[in-house]
């Protein structure tokens, strides 16, 4: 190998609530590094979730846990053919695929029910919770596909 590996920076735990987890959300929400603006728009939808009565960084960090991948499929070229070969995922990538798809499916909600993004996403927290919703569907999706090619698991390197 020619080169050194870059080291993992730490996320520093955000202020409120102490937690990388949630540093890494926001930071994921956030969009032309509007930090302040992501925040504001995390934060009301805790807020939201604690009107409701319900502990918001359980809430959160259980809708995490659902949404999170066990497996999934990557291509593979083995003498001309390309396979879809299961593999499982990493822990860092497994938290990033599941902020990427909670906001995603936040986005994806209709305006009629819900007036901001915060009440979006804590609606998508809460559906998590219930393993429901368009980010549940997402991993269902991706953890099907992996079952349908188990054959094709010999082929890992």
């Amino acid at each position: 190998m020619r080169h050194k590996k870059a080291a993992r920076r730490q996320t520093q735990p955000d202020k409120i609530y102490k937690s990388r987890l949630v540093t890494k959300f926001i930071n994921n929400l956030m969009k032309d590094g509007k930090k302040t603006v992501a925040q504001r728009i995390f934060y009301d939808s805790l807020e939201l979730l604690k009107k409701q009565g319900k502990d918001p960084l359980e809430v959160f960090e259980k809708a995490i846990a659902n949404i999170e991948p066990k497996q999934e499929v990557k291509a593979r070229r083995v003498g001309g053919a390309s396979y879809q070969v299961p593999i499982e995922v990493r822990g860092d990538r497994r938290t990033s695929l599941a902020t990427r798809w909670v906001i995603q499916a936040a986005k994806s909600r209709s305006n009629k029910e819900f007036h901001t993004f915060s009440e979006k996403l804590a609606a998508e927290f809460l559906d998590a919770l219930e393993n429901k919703g368009d980010a549940i569907k997402k991993k269902d999706g991706m953890q099907r596909m992996a079952d349908a090619n188990k054959a094709f698991a010999h082929f890992r390197w």
